[in-house]
């Protein structure tokens, strides 16, 4: 009976220290998801990604947290009108959607072959901006 008791205590123990070192892992890949996300804005409204259509990067983090992010960016490639400015001339706006797939794989992420591992963590953010006045 008391070897079944410690048998059972030591299991507990066990998953405990995994449900929480993936707790810490998740929260790794959130930020790194949101990292990723304000990278794609940024290259996408100020950067290289100026028509945005179907770019995709993977930056490397795991020597920081652990994490690669796959960051894809698509929007319209050409700016549609839109309304009117002061001067009444029309306003010309691109929409861009950013999406950063942060995970604690190998390759690139999603993971599929890490994926059944104990422990790999994956989190996605999306998020869509429009660029009022946007350059053809």
């Amino acid at each position: 009976m008391l070897a079944s008791l410690a048998a059972s205590m030591v299991r507990m123990s066990w998953s405990t220290a995994v449900t929480s070192g993936n707790d810490i892992q998740a929260a790794h890949a959130r930020q790194a998801a949101k990292a990723g996300v304000e990278w794609g804005l940024y290259t996408a409204l100020r950067g290289a990604w100026a028509n945005c259509t179907s770019s995709t990067q993977t930056l490397d983090l795991r020597n920081t947290n652990g994490m690669l992010v796959t960051v894809t960016c698509s929007g319209n490639p050409t700016p549609y009108l839109e309304g009117g400015d002061q001067g009444g001339s029309a306003r010309q706006v691109r929409i861009y959607t950013i999406e950063a797939v942060a995970c604690n794989g190998t390759t690139a992420c999603p993971d599929d072959d890490s994926a059944t591992n104990l422990g790999y963590v994956e989190r996605r953010i999306r998020t869509s901006v429009a660029d009022v006045n946007a350059q053809p």
